[in-house]
């Protein structure tokens, strides 16, 4: 496979640390370091602007064992400290990372457009998913300069419901495994249905010389194999000299000029104590939950009454089927995929979703929710299945929302009305056993996971109904403006990032075209 050039390591730049001498004022500053905040930074590299950007985090240390089901699922090592609350005031621990890079440093690498129909209306059962304020086209370009960005590997041609180009697939894709091709015939010959092969930010070859095994779940401190904000996107940012990243670096408040609309400036912890950040633009990226919360807690951005509200979260399935004739032999299998339900043009007439491949699962990661099967019958029925996941786009409703309860977070998410998703996971398993796997199981993923939460400072074309206006900036603060997943109209049905760091792209466009007048 062709390998892509070794990028900078941005941690080895220098373009890093805290200097309160110089660090305290700025031209922009950006919250938040994962593909939404690194993206905008990206867009910015040109300008010669004084750039500063936020992380909570810091860097990923490079231990030999980062890459093990023990470390990211049983230790849970690399998850957030913090503790949110569920809709019943239950404590737990969500599924976000607060490093460099964000949440990307532990993606599956699918990067994904959403396709032209996830810019309309859609109707399901569950409500209606909103038209967003702008079509297609206007994001197209930027798809693929993000694309070119992260070196995505991906083919066109092979999904129906894939949408115009040109597309920035620079790289050849990544290839199926032997096993993975016989799992791609069962599913085209006995299943009847088309696949298509993931557009994915991944060089195999780099991440397979660190240690056999799948990258969805994992983090790379190297930044050779995987394509994600820290490796690909602050290098892109550091070409800008003027752009510093600054550490362990919490953002609390930001605060409003006296008399005015202007956001002032920036409160953030570091190092024990509290310090003061002034800049021309604020940029907020720091995920779709705590941006929400941060502006909540500012008591910003919020004329609306629409901060926190319209929490989206693809609804997740897990299926692992089985079949003991089957010898999963892969390494990290995750390379197909299937929008065969995505649209109402399939045999149940109804838009379900997307189905993919998930990382290759081994019976340590099983483990740690299978607790009652001894491990040699985990190891197995790994090694004798292949291992799926559905995704179900989320509408939109006031009532799944963040919300703060004193200090804490609360993320009220209800989902007890889902017929879209059982339908799907019943056809699916259906589809499965056509292909010759004779056992499915399934897991409907917990509602304490929120892996690709978005929503809760939606953009709109009504100051009355949404937060941001189409360029991703505040209605009520004209040097506001939020680059991440929380601007978000609709959730689509397949994988956020790639959406992101476009909308983030074309969100730094416009603020340069503007920043004259702040």
């Amino acid at each position: 496979m062709k390998t892509t050039s070794p990028s900078p390591v941005f941690r080895d730049m220098g373009q890093h640390g805290f200097d309160p001498e110089t660090d305290l004022s700025s031209d922009v500053l950006i919250i938040g370091s994962g593909m939404g905040g690194a993206a905008f930074a990206a867009g910015l590299a040109s300008t010669g602007l004084k750039v500063r950007m936020l992380e909570a985090g810091d860097f990923i240390p490079d231990a030999p064992d980062n890459r093990t089901p023990q470390a990211v699922y049983h230790e849970m090592r690399f998850h957030s400290r913090d503790r949110w609350l569920d809709k019943n005031d239950r404590a737990f621990v969500p599924g976000t990372y607060e490093w460099v890079g964000g949440n990307s440093k532990f993606f599956g690498a699918v990067l994904y457009r959403f396709r032209e129909i996830d810019f309309h209306e859609r109707h399901y059962a569950e409500g209606i998913s909103p038209a967003w304020p702008f079509d297609y086209g206007e994001l197209q370009p930027w798809y693929e300069k993000a694309e070119r960005m992260l070196h995505v590997r991906g083919v066109t041609g092979e999904d129906s419901t894939e949408p115009s180009g040109p597309y920035g697939y620079d790289f050849p894709k990544v290839p199926d495994e032997p096993a993975i091709a016989e799992l791609r015939r069962r599913l085209e010959i006995d299943g009847g249905i088309g696949t298509a092969t993931l557009p994915l930010g991944v060089d195999t070859d780099a991440w397979l010389a660190e240690g056999q095994g799948p990258w969805d779940g994992y983090p790379d401190a190297t930044c050779q194999g995987k394509m994600e904000a820290e490796s690909r996107l602050l290098p892109l940012a550091a070409q800008n000299k003027r752009f510093k990243l600054i550490t362990s670096a919490r953002a609390t408040r930001l605060l409003v000029e006296p008399g005015g609309s202007r956001i002032a400036s920036v409160v953030f912890e570091r190092d024990g104590r509290e310090w003061t950040h002034n800049s021309k633009l604020v940029v907020v990226a720091a995920g779709a939950v705590n941006s929400a919360a941060l502006l909540l807690r500012s008591g910003v951005a919020n004329s609306s009454d629409q901060v926190g509200r319209n929490f989206m979260n693809h609804i997740f399935s897990v299926l692992i089927a089985i079949d003991p004739r089957f010898r999963n032999t892969s390494a990290y299998q995750k390379t197909i995929t299937s929008n065969a339900f995505y649209d109402t043009q399939n045999d149940t007439g109804q838009a379900l979703g997307n189905i993919q491949l998930l990382g290759r699962l081994y019976g340590d990661t099983l483990a740690h929710d299978v607790k009652y099967l001894p491990r040699f019958a985990l190891n197995w029925i790994a090694d004798h299945s292949a291992h799926f996941f559905l995704q179900t786009e989320d509408v939109p409703k006031p009532e799944n929302r963040v919300t703060l309860k004193g200090d804490r977070i609360k993320l009220e998410w209800h989902r007890d009305h889902i017929p879209t998703h059982q339908t799907f996971v019943k056809r699916a398993k259906q589809l499965l056993r056509d292909a010759r796997f004779p056992i499915v199981l399934h897991r409907l993923m917990d509602e304490a996971l929120p892996y690709h939460q978005c929503g809760t400072v939606c953009m709109g074309s009504d100051s009355k109904t949404s937060v941001l206006n189409p360029q991703n900036v505040s209605w009520d603060h004209p040097n506001l403006i939020v680059a991440d997943a929380s601007a978000l109209v609709s959730s689509a049905g397949v994988n956020p990032a790639l959406t992101v760091a476009a909308l983030s792209l074309r969100a730094a466009h416009h603020a340069l075209d503007r920043f004259a007048q702040l």
